[in-house]
């Protein structure tokens, strides 16, 4: 008869890892909310193609939490049976991956040629994309570990680091328009589902490259049990900080073969991210767990925290109020815009202007967040939230 894999023994909570959880969110919405090229300092702008800005370090960190917070939520279903694994993973994947398609068809209708409101087209909607790849990989690393354990993470991440790489080098070139990812989404999705904002229809968040992103949610769930079953000791920043340095001197190195590249989510690329998620959490238990005690936190800490706790729906918030202002006309502008020019670009100038528009708007979404967190909104259950 099949036997039900053993259950991962329970966690206990690491605030550094809840404050990297909050931390990771606050910059997501920050770098999301740039107007444009010029009002934007380059660090919070994606790479042109090959290379890293700290952008590009923000949605690989995102997944690296997702699996650092498996570590309450795995071992719970696993003791309720392996049917009880199936059905909240798949629960769980569905209703991301949900939140992210209807997210890209929102606002749902619009007016036609004789100003009639019909509703918006499925066949254009873009299919992947950021939700749709944080569904995925949490759903493949959930059941990787659970049928997987240690071994299966490590055997699952080699093969998907390589295979990647090797389906890149075999199939296409590492351009823009040659890509193997980019043909493997025309053939599976077809263009007219693809994302549209890198000159042609091209998937950043496409099919090929979700199956590498796995692998930093399992990079996430391994550095997060590193910490909880080693405990705060400097022992534990010392080693994480080896794997963290090792990471990014091995990315730096495989990129002169392989280009560290977030839009084509290259192997290299998740190596790297990997490393610098690691060397941040190692200065978080250093600055959190280590060096304060647990009855005192600092008190910044609090701040991220409680950004930390359904983090999901404030991301998903963040994206609906952004897309209603880039919808909603003032004058000749979108609303998005001229918030901007009337309240942030007179005092603070171009550049720094969008910095203060972008942090207030994370501000907006953290008093949210607030809001929720005084209602006791999602706090008797963040823990079992991705």
């Amino acid at each position: 008869m099949p036997t039900t894999p053993t259950p991962l023994p329970p966690a206990h909570r690491s605030r550094a890892i809840d404050v990297m959880r909050g931390l990771t969110l606050a910059l997501m919405i920050v770098v999301n909310m740039s107007i444009s090229e010029a009002t934007a300092y380059a660090p919070l702008l994606h790479a042109t193609w090959h290379g890293l800005t700290l952008t590009d370090v923000v949605f690989p960190s995102f997944l690296f939490v997702v699996g650092a917070a498996m570590n309450y939520t795995l071992p719970r279903y696993q003791a309720l049976g392996a049917a009880a694994v199936w059905r909240k993973v798949a629960q769980r994947t569905a209703l991301i991956f949900l939140c992210g398609y209807l997210l890209y068809w929102f606002p749902f209708f619009q007016f036609n040629s004789i100003d009639q409101l019909v509703l918006r087209p499925l066949s254009g909607t873009r299919i992947l994309g950021v939700l749709q790849r944080i569904a995925l990989a949490y759903g493949i690393a959930s059941l990787v570990l659970h049928f997987g354990r240690q071994r299966g993470a490590i055997v699952y991440s080699v093969l998907a680091l390589l295979g990647s790489w090797w389906v890149m080098a075999r199939f296409g070139d590492y351009t823009l328009q040659g890509n193997a990812a980019l043909r493997l989404d025309r053939w599976l999705l077809g263009e007219a589902h693809l994302y549209k904002g890198e000159g042609i229809p091209f998937d950043p968040e496409g099919v090929l490259g979700t199956f590498p992103a796995v692998v930093q949610v399992l990079a996430g769930f391994g550095g997060a049990r590193l910490v909880q079953q080693r405990g705060a000791h400097a022992a534990t920043v010392l080693r994480l900080v080896a794997l963290g340095a090792a990471c990014v001197l091995l990315a730096a190195a495989w990129h002169g073969l392989l280009p560290i590249n977030k839009k084509l989510w290259t192997s290299s690329y998740v190596v790297c991210t990997i490393g610098i998620d690691l060397l941040v959490l190692a200065l978080l238990v250093w600055l959190i767990d280590l060096r304060t005690p647990a009855s005192s936190p600092p008190r910044w800490t609090h701040f991220f925290e409680m950004f930390g706790r359904n983090t999901l729906f404030i991301y998903l918030l963040s994206e609906v109020v952004s897309t209603v202002l880039w919808l909603t006309p003032v004058g000749k502008q979108p609303a998005f815009e001229w918030l901007y020019t009337a309240l942030f670009q007179p005092w603070a100038g171009i550049k720094s202007g969008g910095l203060a528009y972008a942090i207030a708007f994370m501000l907006a979404s953290w008093g949210v967040a607030w809001v929720m967190d005084r209602r006791k909104i999602g706090r008797a259950s963040c823990r079992d939230r991705v």
